[in-house]
């Protein structure tokens, strides 16, 4: 049995194709985790989102800014062209139902080494403790479940720019949100840069990875997609880039958790 991790796919379901032969993924055994942005901008979202449901056992994820972005059209009945094809779709209710009950954190053990890996879309900002973190996705997750046509219309905005537990109702969500699926730039006290996406950073903040390094040992892995511009590298071993850029004619690439080994299929 093996882990694999997968960045960015959006719609690139023949790239994904080639990967999953390329790693010889087997659904009776393996298990893949998606790192979220499974939809949007490619053309193919709406098979990326059939074969999810049709592996259910076999497939899991975190959510990313784009699968957020297709439950709000579904829960309110908004049209995109980018997505016509799964808004249409017969299995538009399968497709929600399965991207509602994912996570926006997921924590995999690998025994062999005694390592572990915790999955989020866009990271995890050095502010939260990583049971901060898992706390705050089940909050996320509840919420979704209980809430979801309030929380999906009232989380889009880039304030607040800075996580206090104090925060109540949307803001709070909105805020847990955009840590999770948008961060990139933090700054030294932890405020969220959302319009700065370049892979060289502005004065005054840094790349999020470069905080979040100091709170993990040796065995703590964060595993991420998200940023494109960065092509997958942090120079850190342990905080493992997975978008790249595969939607904008780059890579789909996917990491084997067991021995970190990387597979890529270039856009086709």
């Amino acid at each position: 049995m093996a882990h694999y991790v997968v960045g960015d796919v959006q719609g690139c379901f023949k790239e994904l194709e080639a990967l999953l032969k390329k790693i010889k993924f087997n659904k009776e055994i393996d298990q893949l985790i998606f790192a979220g942005d499974l939809v949007n901008r490619g053309k193919d979202s709406h098979k990326v989102l059939e074969f999810c449901i049709n592996n259910k056992k076999s497939v899991s994820g975190v959510l990313g800014n784009h699968d957020f972005y297709l439950l709000y059209l579904i829960e309110h009945q908004k049209k995109d062209k980018s997505l016509k094809k799964v808004l249409e779709s017969k299995n538009i209710r399968h497709y929600q139902s399965w991207l509602k009950a994912l996570p926006l954190f997921l924590e995999i053990k690998i025994k062999e080494t005694n390592e572990v890996f915790w999955i989020s879309h866009a990271g995890i900002p050095f502010i939260w403790s990583i049971d901060d973190a898992k706390k705050l996705s089940q909050e996320v997750q509840a919420s979704l479940k209980n809430d979801a046509s309030n929380i999906l219309s009232k989380m889009w905005g880039d304030t607040p720019k800075k996580w206090n537990e104090n925060l109540k109702g949307y803001k709070r969500l909105r805020v847990i949100i955009n840590y999770f699926t948008r961060m990139r730039y933090l700054s030294e006290d932890g405020s969220l840069k959302l319009d700065l996406k370049s892979k060289t950073a502005k004065k005054g903040y840094i790349h999020w990875f470069h905080q979040t390094k100091e709170n993990l040992n040796n065995s703590e892995n964060i595993v991420f997609g998200h940023w494109a511009s960065i092509n997958g590298e942090t120079n850190i071993d342990n905080i493992i880039g997975l978008d790249t850029g595969c939607v904008w004619g780059n890579k789909l690439t996917a990491i084997r958790l067991e021995d970190k080994k990387i597979f890529q299929i270039k856009k086709q």
